[in-house]
């Protein structure tokens, strides 16, 4: 028998993570809607073919595809190229991030839906990376979309959501790096490659990884003349605080139209002074985001420096995303949290505090027939008051049921007496200290 095992990349949550992650997630959720956005779920898969080119070059590359059904081989001899072949035997995939799906009901749902329209969603998604830690093939994205307004409120109330969720885990230390894709239009405009913008763009974007050695010979390969990539390089190397970077861009982009409007949508979001984030965001002229899509402000928050993990959030303006489904004009801004990520980096600080942990508060042991009736209707007074009691099932030895209760970790065990009749016993697991309780008692004991 071969030995049994799950796809690489994809993992399996014991009841210890699941609570944990569960803490996230409501976390996040409680956040979302504090700032007024709603619920909405998508598909797991989408159409190949609503995917295939939404996400750049490398994105395509890790889209899982899912294989037809039916008769492949006589599938396969309609096509005309490897691209249509792949189409044509993969019209369905699952689907690599939330927003493309988010774009597609929107562009299916514009007559019912009341704009500007504010949205988050919490669902699973899959890429074809290899697996590391801190990168999986299925994980999940909780993202928060607003379509419909150009508003630049949007951009301040996302960057806002990253630092109400962050301060409520407890992460401190989180880093928030901000730029604008018309800041990098503007440097390609500078440079004199306006077509040129998306490979800058890629090739910068890799900066953490390969560093300044590796981004001059990506920018070489992908056909930058040596002065050009010594420009590219001396602008993402810019330094000082926000409002010294907007000078100098300022100042650099005198004839730019592009990079100057970057540069006053940055001021206004940074400079508005309509909150305060525990860690203010930073602008990071290295920072690109590879997706096509976005246009405007692009944001993404780093794990603190004390943990090697990288990313655990990021977003952007996208203006035109549904014009990519034919419905043009409809301008969109949205974040995203990596769950799995943020998970990692609170298990190694140590953040998750014991009630994101806890499971049954209170357990029974089994009396026996006799007082089986009696123990299982004060576990039902607990559970009606919110309490979380369950009763061991089997009438077996005391001791054996002691065993099972620590093994779990539940903080009191409950007991009857043949001695004491109307009286409740609760032992703490922890202090080990006794409570003899009437049933009135038992009602208001605090777990």
């Amino acid at each position: 028998m071969a030995k049994l095992s799950i796809p690489q990349g994809t993992r399996d949550f014991g009841p210890d993570v699941v609570r944990k992650r569960n803490y996230i997630f409501a976390t996040i959720r409680q956040t979302f809607e504090r700032f007024g956005f709603q619920p909405l779920e998508t598909p797991a898969m989408e159409n190949t073919s609503t995917l295939l080119g939404k996400y750049g070059e490398e994105g395509d590359k890790l889209i899982f595809k899912i294989l037809n059904n039916g008769d492949i081989l006589g599938q396969a001899q309609m096509a005309k190229d490897s691209r249509e072949l792949g189409i044509l035997l993969c019209e369905k995939s699952l689907k690599y991030d939330l927003t493309i799906p988010f774009a597609r009901y929107v562009v299916m749902n514009q007559g019912k839906l009341q704009l500007p329209f504010k949205r988050y969603q919490m669902q699973p998604v899959w890429r074809g990376d290899k697996p590391q830690r801190g990168r999986y093939r299925e994980f999940y994205q909780c993202d928060a979309d607003v379509v419909g307004s150009n508003s630049l409120l949007n951009e301040i109330d996302l960057l806002s959501i990253y630092d109400t969720v962050f301060s409520s885990l407890g992460l401190g230390g989180y880093q928030m790096k901000v730029n604008n894709r018309k800041v990098l239009t503007g440097l390609a405009e500078l440079v004199g490659r306006p077509d040129l913008m998306l490979d800058i763009t890629i090739a910068i974007d890799k900066l953490d990884k390969i560093g300044d050695s590796g981004v001059r010979d990506e920018l070489t390969g992908r056909g930058l003349l040596a002065h050009e990539v010594e420009q590219v390089m001396a602008f993402i190397a810019l330094r000082g605080s926000n409002d010294e970077k907007l000078d100098r861009l300022a100042e650099v982009f005198a004839g730019s139209p592009t990079g100057l409007k970057g540069v006053e949508e940055l001021r206004f979001i940074l400079g508005s002074g309509l909150t305060q984030f525990s860690s203010p965001p930073e602008i990071d002229l290295t920072l690109a985001r590879g997706l096509n899509y976005y246009t405007g402000m692009i944001v993404e928050v780093k794990a603190p420096d004390t943990v090697k993990m990288g990313s655990i959030g990021g977003g952007g303006r996208y203006d035109d995303l549904t014009g990519l489904f034919g419905l043009p004009g409809i301008s969109g801004v949205g974040i995203s949290f990596g769950v799995d990520r943020i998970y990692d980096v609170l298990e190694e600080l140590q953040l998750f505090p014991e009630t994101a942990q806890q499971g049954t508060q209170v357990i029974f042991l089994h009396p026996g027939a006799e007082k089986l009736a009696e123990v299982y209707g004060y576990v039902t007074r607990l559970r009606q008051r919110g309490v979380n009691a369950e009763i061991y099932p089997d009438d077996v030895k005391q001791d054996k049921q002691y065993k099972y209760a620590e093994k779990r970790g539940v903080p009191y065990i409950g007991y009857v007496e043949d001695n004491a009749p109307g009286t409740v016993f609760l032992k703490n697991m922890t202090g080990k200290q006794r409570h003899q309780l009437s049933i009135e008692e038992l009602e208001a004991f605090v777990f």
